[in-house]
């Protein structure tokens, strides 16, 4: 027994003699300790939740269109502002003058990240792309728009990589459900640390998938939320609201239908082209009435347009133009948007969610302030309501 077990030894003797060779081999090549070691994500804090003074300020990122970096030209730039030195490193530097003027708690970067058409590479279009939220630190989410897919990257691999990207709050999907598309996932804000509301969700945010393009019918048109996103909102609407009646704001690329009514309801902003949405009316709007908690809803998509507008006590927003390399408009300077959110401050603490307003921030030479509104205010009461600008405002 015992000569049967020496032998097993000696046997495994010169393969770990080999491992050894080999591992010292690799440090004398290269003496970088670090050299092997495993790439680890950087995370977010999570929770994520309102800041001391009971703000929480979410910037959204729409339409960034990222290429190829500084081999990627800019779109419809007008000569006096860039012209052929133009780049997707002027999206870059907006980006970073933007986390530096406002100081966000969270990127929503709503779609449309890269254009697959001009990125080689999509993961390193990516990196490059998010790559200031990464550096300041800053928590981000995303979804995509109709163009992200169309490189080396299928839809279902972008969130994948997006979701272990440093400060990452993406998902792939919620948990328990099988849902359509790939990006469907809910972010819950809570209290300041501090407050009796420290461990529960004050505002809630939903990001789904829109899709990309499909053919009904023979016709090409673009896609839309289908049922089983819808059944999966309803459901974490429901047991959201078991514990808070608490606001949220939803997210997604592709707009519905219903927004191109807007033009005759009356908005704040601009509305300079017409609403590119699918040929499908999935119900979104009717679902998210009957949820009863969301106030608003952030879109992208639609460069030209940046208004926000009520569809049945929700607004409906637009980010504008992000991203240099998107298409635009010479002398329309490219645009972000602000979502600012503020707690009800009571004689103790930070209660429940009092206000949520926006607006935008130009990328010119004073990054200009325009078109803040509020969004939704809670009433003195128990009910709440939407302000929005009315028809002829």
């Amino acid at each position: 027994m015992a000569a049967s077990h020496l032998t097993a030894l000696v046997a495994l003797l010169p393969p770990c003699l080999l491992a050894l060779l080999l591992l010292r081999l690799a440090t004398v090549l290269d003496p970088d300790p670090d050299a092997a070691a495993p790439r680890v994500k950087a995370a977010a804090p999570l929770p994520l939740r309102f800041r001391h003074d009971g703000a929480f300020k979410i910037l959204q990122v729409a339409d960034m269109h990222f290429g190829n970096g500084a081999a990627t030209r800019c779109r419809d730039v007008a000569p006096d502002a860039g012209g052929a030195r133009c780049s997707d490193l002027n999206t870059t530097r907006f980006l970073r003058r933007v986390i530096e003027a406002e100081r966000p708690d969270l990127i929503a970067f709503t779609g449309d990240n890269i254009f697959g058409g001009s990125a080689t590479d999509a993961a390193e279009s990516l990196l490059r792309a998010i790559s200031p939220a990464m550096e300041y630190k800053v928590p981000w989410a995303a979804i995509l728009g109709n163009h992200d897919q169309e490189s080396t990257m299928t839809r279902e691999e972008l969130m994948m990589f997006m979701s272990l990207m440093d400060y990452s709050v993406s998902q792939v999907n919620p948990p328990g459900f099988l849902v359509h598309g790939f990006g469907n996932y809910h972010i819950g804000i809570h209290g300041p640390f501090g407050s009796e509301l420290v461990n529960t969700s004050l505002l809630n945010l939903y990001f789904l998938d829109s899709g990309d393009r499909e053919v009904v019918n023979g016709v090409k048109t673009y896609g839309w939320i289908k049922e089983s996103q819808l059944a999966w909102l309803r459901t974490t609407s429901l047991e959201l609201q078991k514990t808070l009646l608490a606001p949220a704001l939803a997210f997604f690329h592709i707009p519905i239908p219903e927004v191109r009514g807007l033009w005759y309801s009356g908005f704040k902003g601009q509305y300079q082209e017409g609403v590119a949405c699918s040929s499908v009316n999935s119900g979104v709007l009717g679902t998210l009435v009957s949820m009863g908690d969301v106030k608003a809803v952030l879109l992208g998509h639609d460069h030209l347009n940046d208004f926000c507008g009520n569809l049945n006590g929700i607004g409906f927003c637009y980010g504008g133009g992000f991203g240099y390399h998107a298409y635009g408009r010479p002398h329309w300077p490219r645009r972000a948007r602000i979502i600012y959110s503020e707690l009800k401050k009571g004689q103790r603490s930070w209660m429940e969610l009092e206000s949520i307003q926006t607006w935008k921030l130009l990328d010119d030479e004073k990054l200009s302030k325009i078109d803040e509104q509020v969004l939704w205010r809670r009433s003195t009461g128990d009910s709440d309501h939407n302000i929005l600008s009315r028809p002829g405002a």
